[in-house]
């Protein structure tokens, strides 16, 4: 959530960035609207409540000159007074709810660093890692390769649960979760992350701090009877890990690892990567989340995206980083930079992880603070990013390392975790 104070005190700057998003910016118009009446408001509750106080002290002045009709009178009029301030305090407490309603529903500024487009096609490259392979044999993509191995399966998946579910065996199995521990490892034992055990479920309050709520709940998954949502990503729970928190400056950054499964309805995505593993509604991940400082948050994103490269750059499997622009921003992003990894069912790079700096958009939400040396309270800035996406990791494990036979070679890194080089 941006600062209402921003949007008072400098509104063409919230607009203009609104519209390089592709936003509407008619949306500040109405909370600049509701905002004056609230401010006039609050002014008239005041004058209310003066007035209030000089009517008590006046009646108490005249019940001690023994002037009870005149004080019963102002009495009276005190009583007016206060049934109008309880009205007008109503009426405060649902602007509030109105401006705090749209306010919600305002994506986060992009940083001045992110370039500006229209959608994904003017999206930036930064960067590449590795030349894809040049295979002497026609590959075969994963949706055919795994079931040609007998360890892939999405009749069963979908006769189980429908579309867009998968069903893995034997090595295909144990190589997912191989992959997860590889990837806590290395962050954990490498990059300095504490490894989290999360909940699946959690609460509406708790979406709405991320960003999820309310704008994307038709995304979303909802056990309505609990009114509890099944997390589209780790970052929901380790984020609200510390809402309502304050951290002392010497403990930032905080720096967060978790795996979990990850459940999104894919609502607006229909007839987009419709065959195999890529868009699912239950998917495996790796996430890292951290809370640190403005002051070094924007230096810790580019570390956040190495940390990410590196599995990838373990795993022996080429990428690109691209820097997203401004019409492809995510809803609480304030700069993203997407990592690409190859598939040849493709021939295309295809996102693996994101990682994001939303700046204090989520702190300002759940108000997440800590206090800074000279003992002042700030909000924190939040990032987070996948580390990495687990079934699209094993996607482009089995396209890249397949081999003329039809079985696919390990990565050497990985078979402490598997126990075995080849599949099958």
């Amino acid at each position: 959530m941006i600062d209402i104070k921003l949007i008072r005190q400098e509104p063409d700057l919230v607009m203009k960035a609104l519209e390089k998003r592709g936003e509407s910016p008619t949306v500040l118009e109405e909370i600049l609207k509701l905002d004056g009446e609230w401010r006039e408001l609050l002014t008239e509750i005041n004058n209310l409540r003066a007035k209030r106080n000089e009517i008590s002290k006046e009646v108490a002045n005249l019940k001690k000159a023994g002037r009870e009709e005149e004080a019963n009178e102002l009495i009276e009029e005190g009583r007016r007074v206060g049934d109008k301030i309880k009205e007008l305090e109503e009426k405060v407490e649902e602007l509030e709810e109105k401006m705090k309603s749209l306010l919600l529903r305002i994506p986060n500024i992009p940083h001045e660093s992110v370039p500006v487009g229209k959608d994904d096609s003017e999206n930036v490259e930064v960067r590449r890692c590795g030349e894809p392979r040049k295979f002497d044999f026609t590959p075969l993509a994963h949706w055919d390769l795994g079931p040609a191995l007998g360890l892939m399966d999405f009749e069963r998946a979908g006769k189980i649960s429908g579309s867009r579910f998968t069903v893995m065996y034997g090595k295909l199995a144990k190589l997912e979760r191989a992959l997860v521990n590889f990837m806590l490892d290395v962050h954990t034992k490498e990059h300095g992350y504490t490894e989290v055990w999360v909940p699946h479920l959690v609460k509406r309050e708790t979406i709405t701090v991320t960003g999820q709520l309310p704008k994307f709940e038709e995304e979303l998954y909802l056990a309505e009877k609990d009114d509890l949502f099944l997390i589209p990503t780790a970052e929901v729970p380790l984020v609200g890990l510390h809402i309502e928190e304050i951290f002392e400056e010497k403990e930032l950054p905080k720096k967060y690892v978790a795996y979990t499964p990850c459940y999104r309805r894919e609502a607006g995505s229909h007839g987009r990567d419709v065959r195999g593993m890529i868009r699912q509604h239950q998917f495996d991940k790796v996430e890292l989340v951290w809370f640190t400082t403005p002051e070094r948050s924007f230096e810790d994103l580019e570390q956040l995206v190495r940390d990410a490269e590196d599995i990838l750059q373990r795993l022996g499997l080429p990428y690109r980083v691209v820097a997203l622009c401004t019409g492809d921003l995510g809803f609480a992003s304030a700069k993203t930079y997407d990592i690409e990894v190859w598939l040849p069912s493709y021939n295309a790079y295809k996102e693996i992880s994101s990682c994001s700096n939303v700046t204090d958009f989520q702190a300002r939400r759940g108000n997440m603070r800590y206090r800074r040396k000279d003992g002042k309270l700030a909000l924190v800035h939040t990032l987070n990013g996948s580390g990495i996406a687990v079934g699209r990791t094993l996607v482009a494990l089995l396209e890249n390392y397949q081999q003329p036979d039809g079985s696919v070679k390990i990565p050497d890194v990985l078979v402490p975790y598997t126990g075995f080089e080849v599949i099958p």
